[in-house]
């Protein structure tokens, strides 16, 4: 216990003391990152390699220990902390590359994996997931997608004063009271000097900073947490593995999930910057800087917490708790008022992602129909299938001097909505339909692009002129073909 206070001490104190030195260096070679840019929301120029003093605080702590009497004394065991140097320096290394020449994603991506890597060689291994063991040959590329997306998830998060140093104090303080509890102290170890350097960076991150994070900061938090919840999971008590590492990240990584989602919803590409961050989405709510750091705090508490139980031993609750904290992360998504996931909730609830479910089933049909037409009575026929089967009051087709019309009587009495789709100057198709009828606007939008598309390719013969009425009580069709 003596040693973990001795390297949280020793890291605080080397941090402190480092973090005012690196502002001025950094100022004075011009690595400030500028208020430029969407997703910027500071508003002067600030030094952008906080990381330097956090890593360096965190090896210098290491090896302050390694010299002193109390590691001889103690026997203390730093295996872990010392198999992840590696690791360490080389994602450190890529990021303080970044921040100083800047990197493309496919670069930083290389980066990311080798170092995932050397963590592996290091001994953090990803072998299960919810009480499932996976097969041998996954653990390796399991573990580097796990860590790459933590490194990626701090390093998106980090945008705000004090949010990403703040959220991984929380994390960090969290996986080291899980060690404790666990009786693994390797790992609390490992993650004391962590904890440490990021009280004492907090004090110049936090609004108004003095000084950020950094690639070469948030990269080298991000990682380390993964690794630290990689190990944790191994030594879980509970059936869940990952789940409790999982809940205490939970912040970053659903912020970085909800990022993919929302871009990949509005067909946007996955890796393009914008404003739409749980801590932008907050700003733009009205809450101030702190307040938003504050909040974001708050729900790595309840996370914490929620980790902490998962992990304790002999918890017969744990499908219980991972409910109650899906359901709270759920309610925490909706308060962020994301628009794109409140109509995809609007689209299951109402029905209507069935209706485009199944129009887009009908149209595949439908374009085989059109595919196999050759004349205008074949053309006719597949558009007037559609409305047999949206029981359009009115269907009426022109096309190469040809008129078809079909009429519903009784539909006629509705209150109707009419589109016309255009095949050419003098070509279109009509349908008039339910206006109330959600189905009918969805099945009808999903063919124009496949009439629209395939009359361009094929143009149908023209078939002698004829004229052929069929009546009915309900319906009446007429033909005309020809001019």
């Amino acid at each position: 216990m003596y040693s973990i206070l001795f390297l949280a001490a020793s890291s605080f104190l080397f941090c402190y003391l480092l973090t005012p030195l690196v502002t001025v260096g950094s100022r004075r070679l011009g690595l400030l990152d500028h208020a430029l840019g969407r997703r910027k929301v500071h508003e002067i120029a600030l030094p952008r390699t906080g990381g330097v003093a956090i890593v360096v605080a965190c090896f210098g702590a290491v090896a302050l220990l390694l010299l002193s009497p109390l590691n001889g004394a103690a026997r203390v065991d730093l295996s872990l902390a010392l198999n992840l140097l590696p690791a360490v320096a080389g994602i450190f290394a890529l990021g303080l590359v970044d921040d100083i020449l800047g990197l493309n994603a496919n670069e930083k991506l290389v980066g990311q994996v080798v170092a995932s890597y050397l963590a592996y060689m290091g001994g953090v291994h990803i072998t299960g997931f919810v009480g499932y063991t996976m097969p041998e040959w996954t653990s390796l590329p399991l573990t580097i997608a796990w860590l790459t997306l933590c490194s990626n998830a701090f390093n998106l998060i980090d945008g705000m004063d004090g949010l990403a140093a703040g959220v991984g104090l929380f994390a960090t303080l969290t996986t080291l009271s899980a060690a404790l509890l666990s009786n693994h102290m390797a790992l609390a170890l490992a993650t004391a000097p962590l904890l440490g350097a990021l009280v004492a960076f907090l004090r110049f991150n936090f609004n108004p900073a003095s000084i950020f994070l950094g690639d070469c900061g948030s990269l080298t938090v991000g990682f380390l947490l993964g690794c630290f919840g990689a190990i944790w999971s191994q030594k879980s008590a509970t059936l869940v593995g990952m789940a409790a590492p999982l809940m205490a990240l939970a912040v970053p990584l659903l912020d970085t999930g909800i990022a993919v989602a929302r871009r990949f919803l509005r067909r946007q590409p996955v890796f393009s910057p914008d404003r739409n961050h749980l801590h932008h989405r907050l700003l733009e709510r009205g809450f101030s800087t702190r307040k938003v750091a504050i909040i974001l705090y708050a729900a790595c508490g309840v996370a914490a917490a929620f980790a902490l139980l998962q992990s304790m031993p002999n918890n017969r609750f744990s499908g219980l708790l991972l409910i109650i904290f899906c359901v709270a992360a759920w309610i925490g998504i909706l308060f962020a008022g994301y628009v794109e996931f409140d109509t995809a909730r609007h689209l299951v609830l109402t029905g209507t992602f069935r209706h485009i479910v199944g129009a887009k089933v009908f149209a595949g049909d439908f374009e085989k129909k059109i595919a196999a037409a050759a004349t205008p009575l074949d053309y006719w026929a597949a558009v007037r299938d559609v409305g047999h089967e949206l029981e359009c009051a009115h269907v009426r087709m022109e096309l190469r001097g040809a008129v078809f019309e079909e009429r519903n009587v009784k539909r006629e009495r509705e209150q109707l909505a009419t589109i016309r789709i255009p095949l050419s100057p003098n070509e279109y198709v009509n349908f008039t339909y339910p206006a109330a009828s959600m189905q009918h606007a969805v099945t009808i939008s999903s063919i124009v692009e496949v009439l629209q598309r395939m009359l361009a390719r094929r143009k149908p013969s023209v078939v002698p002129s004829r004229v052929r009425e069929t009546p009915g009580h309900d319906v009446r069709a007429v033909e005309v073909v020809g001019s």
